[in-house]
């Protein structure tokens, strides 16, 4: 009892690969979830999300290609050369895996079937495997799955460990499976996701407890809550005006967002992408436990690089803080960064979210002792458009993204873009979008993919919609740096073109946005240029299609005030 056949979740993923209607797909999911033991519903969401763990969960895999072919390699008595040569003609080391594993010598005679926990058990060895010798235990640890595994567990099993499942499932369709799966409704499903970011938790609570235990779920230290997020106003009059005459008017850091979490010496730090960075910011923690007054605490600020004579730094200064792994003081001494609060969310047991905005920005500042490392950000609390013109310009002679405008009656809506807050920028806003395609160059750049095909994301379908193709802003070694990262993630393709898994997020400017009947989603960038790659956001948290037709109306409001 308690567990079920590895083979029976690699038939959810052949049977997921093989539809694109997200109906089917979220069917076939929430028929699982119905059958899927108590003990295993905290991990299998994640697993059919060909994920081992959370985002927010520090644990990695940490297992490239090679070291993989290796395992496959031992497993199989197959050469490793003619592993990697098969991958050439599969385009996909999961199928390369398969057919290594059917041309292996005869399994074991105490071979045992995989079981879901088994398997699961040993992604956690391996991540949790560090120091000397630690990347030959994790080859043995798969080595052993892989002894056992029929040609298409081990596929599988591949795609999951390197981060290339196929199956078409996104956030949307779990939430839906687990509500037609428990019988629960979306929006308490919705609402216990967007506390805990946690959809192994809220499966649990919506099987063993139903509705009311899903409206029990509150936020949880340790587990980050989804940021709110704001849309684009045309300009100060215009967000003065839909925020009801009158609003708060915060600076926009040009830096990362963050989600604090204190409980007494306990300090974790998120990103917008909901992943661990701790370690890579060890004096902000230490400031955390020193200038938060309550020792239970959750609070969201912009972590913002600083420059010569205090002035800032793009983001990708902070970028590279959080990719930082060795070296950290060195980093310290080099980025120096600051937090600059703009919400509290939780304080010694109290939920604040439903707490209107004005309220909580009171109990914010009664919650933090600033000092160079942790400020409140800069406000300006007004009903007069001159002011906050003038604020404005002066965020923007300060080098700042421009202003942030808040209705001062709102509560916080966790994961919603809605017109609570609102970003007013000099310039039409970059986008983050999602890269779906590619194609290889040409002459010296042949062995390079060189153009992109980028996409939107559209949360109804679950779909990304391309919507141009950007092939400007790049160095031969940002070309280099793509090719390693996309080759893994190639579906498919023809001729030059190649399909790429929507898996990375870059951020793009571009000239202005057309409407075209090139593109299913009715709209092209025109001179789209790449601007820097978005390691702080998961292809879901890319812009979506609404979001560029909204862009569109901003921008045509803005040719005929010209």
């Amino acid at each position: 009892m308690g567990d079920m056949r590895y083979s029976e979740l690699a038939n959810l993923y052949r049977s997921l690969e093989k539809t694109t209607l997200k109906t089917l797909k979220t069917k076939f999911v929430a028929d699982f979830l119905k059958k899927t033991p108590d003990e295993l519903l905290e991990i299998i969401p994640y697993l059919i999300l060909g994920k081992v763990f959370p985002d927010w969960d520090e644990r990695e895999l940490g297992v490239g290609e090679k070291l993989l072919v290796k395992a496959v390699a031992m497993a199989t008595g197959v050469p490793e050369k003619e592993i990697e040569n098969s991958v050439k003609d599969t385009g996909d080391l999961g199928e390369s895996v398969a057919l290594a594993l059917k041309r292996r010598r005869q399994k074991s005679f105490f071979s045992q079937p995989l079981t879901i926990k088994r398997v699961y058990n040993t992604f956690v060895k391996i991540a949790e495997a560090q120091g000397e010798g630690s990347q030959d235990r994790k080859m043995k640890y798969l080595a052993n799955l892989f002894m056992d595994a029929e040609p298409e567990e081990g596929k599988y099993i591949a795609r999951t460990v390197l981060g290339t499942m196929r199956t078409g499932v996104a956030e949307g369709i779990l939430r839906d499976a687990i509500a037609g799966a428990f019988n629960a409704r979306p929006e308490l499903v919705e609402r216990a996701y967007m506390l805990t970011s946690d959809f192994g938790q809220v499966a649990r609570v919506a099987k063993l407890e139903g509705n009311e235990g899903l409206a029990r779920v509150q936020i949880q230290i340790g587990k980050p809550i989804r940021p709110m997020l704001a849309q684009n106003a045309a300009g100060v009059k215009d967000a003065l005006m839909e925020m009801g005459g009158e609003a708060a008017f915060e600076i926009k850091y040009d830096g990362a967002r963050v989600q604090v979490h204190r409980d007494g010496d306990r300090v974790i730090i998120y990103s917008r992408r909901l992943e661990n960075v701790t370690r890579s910011i060890p004096e902000i923690i230490e400031a955390a436990k020193s200038q938060l007054k309550h020792e239970r605490i959750i609070v969201e600020g912009e972590l913002v690089a600083v420059g010569e004579g205090g002035r800032p730094r793009p983001f990708q200064y902070v970028l590279r803080r959080f990719r930082r792994k060795y070296n950290i003081e060195e980093m310290i001494e080099r980025i120096p960064v600051e937090l600059n609060l703009f919400d509290i969310l939780y304080a010694d047991g109290e939920a604040l979210i439903d707490t209107p905005f004005r309220e909580r920005r009171r109990r914010l500042k009664e919650a933090v002792e600033e000092n160079e490392r942790i400020k409140l950000a800069v406000q300006l609390v007004t009903k007069s458009a001159e002011e906050a013109e003038k604020f404005y310009k002066e965020a923007l002679e300060l080098g700042h993204e421009g202003l942030m405008a808040k209705r001062l009656d709102a509560v916080y809506e966790p994961g919603n873009r809605g017109k609570k807050w609102l970003k007013i920028k000099p310039t039409m806003e970059d986008l983050d979008l999602v890269i779906i395609g590619a194609e290889w160059g040409e002459g010296r750049r042949a062995h390079l993919l060189g153009s992109f095909l980028v996409a939107a994301y559209d949360p109804e379908s679950g779909d990304f919609i391309p919507v141009g193709k950007v092939g400007s802003g790049f160095t031969d070694e940002d070309l280099a740096e793509f090719t390693k990262m996309l080759k893994p993630l190639i579906t498919g393709g023809e001729g030059k073109f190649v399909e790429i898994a929507p898996k990375v997020v870059i951020e793009v400017t571009y000239q202005e946005i057309q409407k075209s009947p090139k593109y299913r989603s009715g709209f092209a960038l025109r001179f789209p240029r790449y601007v820097a790659l978005r390691e702080d956001k998961s292809p879901e948290e890319a812009d979506t299609i609404e979001r560029i037709a909204q862009l569109y109306k901003l921008q045509e409001k803005f040719k005929a005030r010209r």
